[in-house]
Parts: structure tokens; sequence; C-alpha cells
């Protein structure tokens, strides 16, 4: 191999010495953003890692390490390094991770925005690698434990494991990289300022960032995910379950029609269940069929509507509830109407006279008011022109 240098599009240099290790020179300036909450023993250790970094390199970085009032020494531990291109934002708003990244990136200096743990974790050492390949094409870099070379200390047990693959499965409709779960990553700041509604919960920042901006073009460099040394892991299962609550959030934005009737025909089923156990009730308290069908779909649209404004269409929630049943009530009427004829329909058909023919009758109609409801509460009465995120 021949020395020689490759200009690359951000301004890095790959030097090919005789050697079989290529050094990498990163000549564009970086903004690390290191989100920290109690964190104080890891901080001077990351300092040290990238003055380390910054000086092998001669590069110019700024570290910024966004704290969520900590209390622990943590400002003191910034202050003492003497680096003016370190520094601490004590945040104010929203605690955690996800928002702690996002104020961060708005607030860095430089093009090129990279995030890492503060728990030593994440070798900033990689970082040459990453930028090397966002300059090659790719918009966004992960640092990946679940590539070729990649891998995670050995302490790790069988069910945190099973519990990252699962997490990375659960992911995998959003996007294809091995490792969406990873906190260490870089991209442009052009890119990031393009952004739109990002509303991240729980701590995958990267996986909200994958989804919103649309990366296609995502690069993986592997790395050596390390157990922490000092302090407590933030992992607990309140995290787990915001993590589920922010994938059904990035489902809705990126399969924003399939979510929702996915969600509509789920509620719908419930009210199916509703609908025939009343049928069933009043028919036992001597009602007719016909009223015991009406009775039927009338407990069962009150009870759709209530689950449809909780969950399917949860950005309504907080709107006025007897407006939005009124609204309910007349987008639904072609819905119910369809429903109650076709069930009378069938009824009289000539079906085989048995004690199921009524719910055969019942379950037609459903099946065809279904459509009519659907488009009529998500086009009319639940309608927005932004899905909440």
């Amino acid at each position: 191999m021949t020395s020689a240098d490759l200009e690359l599009p951000l301004g890095i240099a790959v030097e090919a010495p005789t050697s079989e290790l290529a050094r990498i020179e990163v000549h564009v300036p970086l903004s690390i953003i290191v989100p920290t909450y109690r964190e104080c023993e890891n901080i001077p250790f990351v300092i040290e890692r990238v003055a380390r970094l910054r000086a092998r390199e001669k590069i110019d970085v700024e570290l910024i390490f966004m704290d969520d009032q900590s209390r622990d020494g943590s400002i003191e531990a910034v202050e003492a390094c003497g680096y003016s291109w370190v520094r601490l934002v004590e945040r104010s708003g929203k605690r955690g991770l996800s928002p702690a990244v996002i104020e961060g990136f708005a607030q860095a200096r430089n093009p090129v925005l990279i995030c890492m743990d503060c728990d030593l974790s994440h070798p900033p050492e990689v970082i040459p690698q990453m930028i090397l390949a966002l300059s090659s094409g790719q918009q966004f870099v992960l640092g990946s434990r679940y590539v070729p070379g990649g891998s995670t200390d050995d302490d790790w047990g069988f069910f945190r494991w099973l519990n990252s693959r699962v997490a990375t499965l659960l992911a995998r409709p959003l996007t294809k990289v091995a490792d969406p779960m990873s906190g260490f990553f870089c991209m442009r700041r052009a890119d990031f300022d393009k952004a739109e509604n990002l509303n991240a919960i729980g701590y995958k920042i990267a996986l909200e960032l994958i989804v919103k901006c649309g990366f296609e073009n995502v690069g993986e460099v592997p790395i050596q995910f390390k157990d922490r040394v000092y302090g407590e892991s933030k992992l607990t299962l309140k995290e787990q379950l915001r993590y589920i609550k922010h994938l059904r959030r990035l489902y809705l934005h990126k399969f924003a029609n399939a979510m929702y009737l996915m969600q509509f025909l789920t509620v719908g089923a419930s009210g199916v269940l509703i609908n025939l156990s009343v049928l069933t009730l009043l028919l036992a308290s001597g009602f007719n069929e016909q009223v015991a069908i009406a009775g039927g779909i009338a407990v069962s649209v009150v009870t759709n509507f209530l689950l449809n404004r909780r969950f399917t269409f949860s950005y309504a929630r907080h709107g006025n509830a007897f407006k939005q049943f009124i609204g309910y009530l007349t987008a639904s009427a072609i819905g119910v109407t369809v429903n109650y004829t076709v069930s009378l329909a069938m009824l009289h058909a000539p079906l085989p006279e048995t004690a199921q023919s009524i719910y055969v009758a019942s379950l037609s109609g459903v099946a065809a008011g279904m459509v009519f409801n659907y488009l009529g509460n998500r086009y009319l009465v639940f309608r927005r022109r932004f899905i909440e995120q």
C-alpha cells in the first residue's frame, strides 16, 4: 500500500502508510453530545479519552455534557478539567436522555454531530471511522455491536442479550440496521436541522432520528461495547415500557394509515364481543330479535367511541368529549345504518334455521358497517393535518 491522502467530502483525509493499519485523520469540526444524569465519576474519564483523540487527530472538537440537574458534582467535574472546548449545560426542561440529546444537538456549533453515552461503554477512539463512513455517502452512522467485528462485554448475561435482541426485532419494520438500539452515532448538522416533529421518549434517540429524518443509507461501524464501571444503569423496566410507547409513535409516523386502521379494527373487534354479549343478554331477558340487535349496536357504538378516542386517535382525547361524540354519531350514522340493514337482511335470508343464525346475521352487519365507520372517523371526526407523535 503506498502513501497517499484521499480528500473526502467532509474534509476527512485517509492516510495510507506502508503499515497495514491506515490512520484516519479527521479535519471536520465535531460536536460530541453526552447526556448525563449522576455520572460525575465517569465524566473525567470521558474528557480524558476525548482529549487524547483530539490531540492525536488534531481535530476541532467541542464536548457538551447535557445534564439533567444531577447535583452530584458533575458541574464541578467539568469545571475542573480546564478545557475551554468542554462545557456542561444544566437542563431545566423535561428530563430524559432523548430530550437531552435533541437539545444538545440544537445547541451544538459544528457541522457534524455525535452522540455517545457517559458510562464509558462507547469508545470515542472509533469516531474517526464513523466520520469516514459518513463522508463516504452514509446519511447516518451507528457504532454497532452486531456487525462483524462488533461485540458486547463478556459480563452480558443471557437476559440482557435477549432484551436487546427482542427490542431490535420489534424495530425491524422501521429500519433494517443491525443495531438500531445503539446510543453511539453521528450525523450531519444540516440533516438534523431539517428534522421535524422530533419528540422521542425513553432512550432510543437514534431510532427516532433514523425514522423521522427518513434516512435510507445508514452505516454501521463495529465497536466493542463495554459495561459501565461507575454509576448505575438507567435501563429500568419503566424505560423499557416507554420504549414500547416510543415504538408505537414511530409506527404511527411511518405507517400512519395502516396503524390507525389496525388499531381501529382492534377496537372494532372488542366492539363485536360487546355487541354479541349485549345481544345475548337482551335475548335472554325476553326482548325480540330486532330490539336485541339494536341494543347490541347501541352499546358497542358507545364503547367503540370511548376506546377510539383514548387509543386509536389518542391525540383527540383532550378535546370536548360531548362534541366529539356528536360528531362520532354523525359520521358513524351511515355505518350504523348499513350494519342494521345488512343484519336484518341476513336474518331474513334463507339461512339454516339454527340458534346461531342471528349471530351470523349480526356479524355480517358489523363487517359491512366497519368500513363506513373507519372512513368517517379517520377523515371527519378525528381528522388532523399533522399526526401528533
